[in-house]
């Protein structure tokens, strides 16, 4: 039996064919719009060859279903008004597809997702602050107030789905779909939490299904059948006030019943809160499938489902369909960490699946960017190819002249760097002082809810058996070693190490140490821990938890306004959860100024005021890192090797991400 065989009927409903309306879909893998943002922003969103590149490698790859990037239609606005309202991803002055040529390149688009047998569904999408269905914030996450919308704002909004969905008919698209959740304008209709309206626009559930049932009854007059239409819409919101399980059915079986449906497109959450939307590593796969199978249940087979939530591993998808859940399965991030999985699954070569780990970056970066929108570009903590697919297609070639590699260092960066380097076709040895590959990796899975980071090192252990990489473990690298190699190119990955406090006094007291310590061994920790934090990421309250599972009562000493500024709007909702239920306290804008006995001594970082914390077993300190780059500067010293490279945290401390495309940008150098 072939491998393909074997895959095909292992995972036999994943890969088989379904009708939607009037579109045949060649398996159930579909991408759900999610705006990362992968144009090349040289024409407001216009599909261009960036945004080509990086949604037809999915297609490539064996998607069947391309749900590419939503269209912000045009929203009105009063005389002399401008549009101050764009934030996380919401406007009201974006009508890109009115621009001229718009349609032209989106037909290019479509021509392509065609040529791979795949199809293309556009998502029209109203998301702004400023006009709503009642004045009541969209969401709990920003204070914006909007204005309530009359009757030639719903006219004027009604009327833009009609004229966008025909202009992606006329350009080659399978179907569209109506955004109608994550805070667009039909999901403030559908809400009770944000529609308080007393005319025909509010009221009981069925009441509140009308703003998105005309929608759907201008499109589908204008598009006939001619195309798929459906709805994006949340299956239970995750605010005080919204709607739960039930009334969502009781809605959903409303618009179901116009028969304007093909299809509904669900997925569970809201943008801040607990459970988000786009649910991060913490949350199990598929965690809200019910809110799919009772969609299945109420409309039976003539909408069909499209469930999606984390959902990243193939078994799961086929389970998902096997047990009614859905008919189609949203693998969005999946694809974003591995465009090729759905031909790898269906080959029988998972082991060579690059799985996603469910840290957010690509869409969490997306919408809260602080880089200059022209200057943004999609990025994935374990692929470094997304965002840069054109650079790649442009600069991965076989070497012209085979080189003996040696990286130093079995992180996220030197991983990368031997894989690109040995699938270019040079000989690599890759040096690894511990007894596992993984890096800081190795210390983040054992977090509870990061247990899926162990799938980045897994695929890259498999990477290196599979690539005849040269893997020497517990192997300290140092000089002349190295030169004993006799190597043409050495890339340092040797990471880095965590920073120390400078300024405090009393640090060489036995209880002080460092918090990345207390991963690799809690029996460090006493009972009362002082964490002791000036970083903004994940690593403050991962420590914090996992100390406060193994039984220990966690304080965090934060040195600024809040902690975990820097996280994501999926995951904080989450991650400040799982600490309120562990019983971490909390103190913000402190630093650290004197440990003595079982004291810790703070100072305001405002006033300077002194504040003394007594009965502490263990300081740990979070303090971030510093580069471990003593490798690098003894090497070129020595000036024994031709090519010397230093990578990743070794240069600078930053994230998965950064690590990785560094390691393979040189490796595509070499």
């Amino acid at each position: 039996m072939s491998s393909e065989s074997s895959g095909e009927i292992q995972f036999s409903n994943l890969f088989s064919p379904l009708e939607v309306g009037p579109i045949t879909v060649r398996n159930r893998i579909c991408e759900t719009t999610n705006t990362i943002e992968s144009y090349g922003h040289d024409a407001m969103g216009a599909p261009d060859e960036h945004f080509i590149a990086h949604h037809i490698a999915k297609a490539k790859g064996g998607t069947a279903w391309i749900g590419s990037e939503t269209w912000l239609l045009n929203s009105p606005l009063p005389d002399h008004a401008v549009d101050e309202f764009y934030e996380g991803a919401a406007a009201l002055q974006l009508a890109a597809y009115q621009l001229p040529g718009y349609q032209e390149k989106v037909s290019e688009f479509c021509d392509a997702v065609h040529a791979e047998g795949s199809v293309a569904i556009f998502q029209l999408t109203h998301l702004n602050h400023a006009l709503a269905a009642s004045s009541v914030p969209t969401t709990n996450i920003y204070d914006y107030v909007p204005h309530a919308m009359g009757e030639e704002d719903i006219e004027f909004i009604l009327n833009t789905y009609a004229d966008a969905a025909e202009l992606a008919m006329r350009a080659g698209a399978d179907g569209i779909e109506i955004h109608c959740a994550h805070e667009t304008t039909p999901h403030t209709f559908l809400s009770p939490a944000t529609n308080k309206r007393d005319d025909e626009w509010g009221g009981d559930a069925e009441q509140r299904t009308r703003f998105v049932i005309e929608g759907l009854r201008r499109i589908r007059e204008r598009v006939g059948g001619n195309i798929a239409i459906g709805i994006r819409i949340n299956g239970q919101e995750s605010r005080q006030g919204g709607y739960d399980l039930m009334e969502f059915r009781e809605m959903a079986y409303y618009i179901a019943e116009t028969g304007f449906l093909d299809f509904i497109n669900v997925d569970v959450g809201h943008c801040f809160g607990v459970h988000a939307y786009v649910p991060p590593s913490y949350h199990a796969p598929a965690e809200f499938r019910e809110a799919g199978k009772a969609l299945k249940v109420d409309v039976g087979d003539r909408v069909k489902i499209l469930f999606s939530g984390r959902i990243n591993e193939p078994v799961v998808a086929e389970e998902l369909l096997r047990s009614g859940a859905c008919d189609l399965v949203g693998m969005t991030r999946a694809g974003i960490a591995d465009p090729e999985f759905p031909n790898k699954v269906r080959e029988g070569r998972m082991l060579e699946m690059r799985r996603c780990i469910g840290c957010n970056r690509c869409i969490g970066e997306a919408v809260h960017s602080r880089a200059p929108r022209a200057a943004y570009r999609p990025v994935c903590s374990v692929n470094p190819v997304i965002g840069q697919e054109v650079f790649w297609s442009e600069n991965f070639k076989p070497a012209a002249v085979e080189k003996h590699v040696v990286v130093v260092g079995g992180g996220p960066a030197g991983l990368e760097a031997a894989r690109v380097a040995a699938m270019r076709g040079h000989r690599v040895s890759l040096l690894e002082k511990d007894r596992a590959l993984g890096g800081q990796l190795r210390l983040a899975y054992k977090v509870p809810g990061r247990d899926s980071f162990e799938d980045f090192f897994y695929f890259q252990e498999n990477e290196m058996e599979r690539l005849g990489v040269d893997v020497r473990l517990e192997c300290d690298a140092n000089v002349a070693m190295i030169d004993e190699l006799s190597p043409d190119v050495v890339i340092c990955a040797t990471g880095s190490t965590p920073r120390a406090d400078l300024e405090a006094e009393g640090l060489d007291s036995g209880s002080v140490v460092m918090g990345r310590d207390l991963l690799r061994n809690p029996t460090l920790a006493g009972q009362r821990v002082a964490l002791v934090s000036q970083e903004s990421y994940f690593e403050t309250p991962n420590i914090a938890e996992f100390l406060a599972e193994k039984g220990r009562q966690v304080e965090i000493f934060h040195m600024w306004t809040q902690i975990g500024s820097e996280i994501d709007r999926y995951s904080i909702g989450t991650v400040m959860k799982r600490l309120e239920e562990t019983g971490v306290k909390i103190h913000t804008g402190l630093r650290l100024s004197k440990v003595e006995g079982s004291t810790v001594t703070c100072v305001s970082a405002y006033t300077g005021q002194q504040e003394n914390f007594d009965g502490f077993d263990t300081v740990a300190l979070v303090y971030g890192s510093v580069p471990e780059s003593a490798l690098h500067e003894q090497l070129q010293a020595a000036g024994s090797v031709k090519e010397l490279y230093i990578a990743g945290s070794a240069w600078v401390p930053r994230r998965i991400a950064e690590a990785t495309s560094h390691g393979a940008r040189i490796a595509l150098a070499i």
